[in-house]
């Protein structure tokens, strides 16, 4: 069966429905047939030197990721390992289990490839999840712990719930991703600011034994964006992603359009390029960047690649392409490199700020 009979099929469901029968069938589907993603992992993972980088003290043999809020509960890490990514980014987790916002939540906006989603940081909290990765790690790939605060902590207690999430998980990942950018947790995107980040890393940098990653939002000015991952760098992060979701509903044009939740997928796309190239034109050999949103193909990687990031994640591509969307786009990097005449990625990231110098 191949995947767009699958899809109409899946998307005959319910989005978040479809989405815990996918969860579900992946999760066992290694104990049901024995050496299923064995075989699934010489069919999807590219292979080429060319591809890999050593970035944050790991290593990694390509650079497209899946990015946080696929996989909030570590459960899907070695089948998305299968499917060819370089990296999983498993959570959000929060130190408490949470249900996240009132249902419906996600929604499906079919004609732009994109999705809205509201689900609130729904997690089964640190415990079940470090558990879980604690199982596997150390990984065949790198895995970045996506951390949040619980809905019920204020603002100003946020600080302890993300040092609770760093000494539970400083022993089971390769780096910690900061979420203070998701449109879905009330008054959580307040934390964008300088004065909370300056203490947030003074608190976490001590005790951290992994490298930490901020993520930004896209719904604000560039100038604003590029000062906030700066003040981050300064003050201790080894890596900026941009960007999360955007609440930013004029972007989209599907009647399906919700008033509340996150926009991601291709309605996104040029914002968040035209984000990165602010912050990469700033931070570009300053610190690891990493490209997010709306990159569906090769080509959109690539770009975002040569714009200065060393590697890059998806997500809505994912449930719009299938399975085979990491193989395809780095088999496609693979052929944008050569016709460019570079020997490897490291070349090619940030090429065309360095032509500019």
């Amino acid at each position: 069966m191949n995947y767009d009979t699958l899809k109409s099929i899946f998307f005959k469901l319910e989005p978040e429905t479809a989405h815990k029968v996918a969860e579900k069938t992946l999760s066992i589907s290694d104990c049901v047939f024995p050496g299923l993603y064995s075989a699934v992992a010489k069919n999807c993972i590219v292979t080429d030197t060319a591809l890999s980088q050593n970035l944050l003290g790991a290593s990694f043999l390509n650079p497209v990721g899946i990015a946080g809020g696929f996989d909030k509960n570590a459960t899907m890490v070695r089948p998305l390992a299968a499917f060819g990514f370089g990296h999983v980014e498993f959570g959000t987790v929060t130190p408490k289990a949470q249900e996240g916002n009132a249902k419906p939540r996600l929604f499906r906006l079919i004609e732009e490839e994109s999705i809205q989603n509201a689900m609130g940081f729904n997690n089964e909290g640190e415990g079940a999840v470090s558990a879980r990765i604690g199982r596997l790690y150390p990984f065949a790939i790198p895995l970045f712990a996506n951390i949040g605060k619980n809905k019920i902590t204020p603002n100003e207690e946020a600080i302890k719930d993300y040092e609770n999430l760093v000494v539970k998980f400083n022993e089971i990942c390769d780096c910690f991703v900061i979420n203070v950018s998701s449109p879905n947790t009330p008054n959580l995107r307040e934390l964008q600011e300088e004065s909370f980040i300056k203490e947030l890393f003074a608190r976490l940098l001590p005790i951290a034994k992994k490298p930490i990653i901020f993520k930004i939002a896209p719904d604000m000015a560039e100038s604003k964006a590029v000062q906030i991952c700066k003040t981050a760098v300064e003050s201790g992060a080894k890596g900026v992603i941009v960007n999360n979701t955007s609440i930013d509903y004029s972007l989209s044009k599907s009647a399906n359009l919700q008033n509340f939740g996150g926009l991601s997928g291709k309605v996104i796309a040029r914002r968040s390029r035209e984000l990165f190239k602010a912050v990469a034109s700033e931070l570009y050999g300053k610190t690891v960047l990493i490209a997010s949103g709306g990159i569906d193909s090769a080509e959109e990687a690539y770009a975002r690649i040569k714009s200065g990031a060393n590697l890059v994640q998806i997500y809505t591509s994912f449930i719009f392409k299938g399975p085979s969307i990491a193989k395809r786009i780095n088999e496609g990097i693979l052929k944008l490199l050569k016709e460019d005449n570079f020997a490897s990625i490291g070349e090619a990231v940030g090429c065309e700020i360095k032509n500019k110098i």
